[in-house]
């Protein structure tokens, strides 16, 4: 049992990262299934697949690498608000990462999208994650 699934989830991408793995299988939630959808929208994942045979489910990531260097895209996987510290944001205080080159994950009352979204929507939430 784990007290923080987002963490966890970011972890498990993490930790495929950076042993070279192809694929990387988490088990499912709707959170999980938003976030993967967005890292899949914003190109730093090459495909996934959601998997209803079990109980909770479970999400494929195909991860993505460069072709030249078998270098992952993602450089790096962030957790910024977690249980014990929740970080809110409006629309005009949401984080630029690295100059727009990054994406945050924002979880608000319109569901869960990027920074750029969020601002274009006009509304802010809870930043989940940084990835760049």
């Amino acid at each position: 049992m784990y007290t923080d699934p987002i963490a966890d989830y970011l972890t498990r991408v993490r930790n495929a990262i950076s042993a070279k793995h192809r694929v990387v299988d988490i088990p499912a939630s709707n959170l999980k299934k938003e976030i993967t959808k967005i890292l899949f929208d914003q190109g730093f994942i090459l495909s996934y697949k959601f998997e209803e045979n079990v109980v909770q489910g479970n999400i494929k990531i195909a991860l993505k690498y460069t072709a030249d260097t078998k270098e992952s895209v993602i450089k790096e996987i962030q957790r910024i608000s977690r249980p014990g510290l929740r970080k809110y944001s409006h629309s005009g205080d949401l984080p630029r990462i690295l100059n727009g080159l990054g994406i945050a994950i924002i979880s608000t009352s319109k569901g869960v999208m990027t920074d750029k979204q969020a601002r274009r929507e006009n509304v802010g939430g809870e930043v989940l994650c940084y990835v760049y």
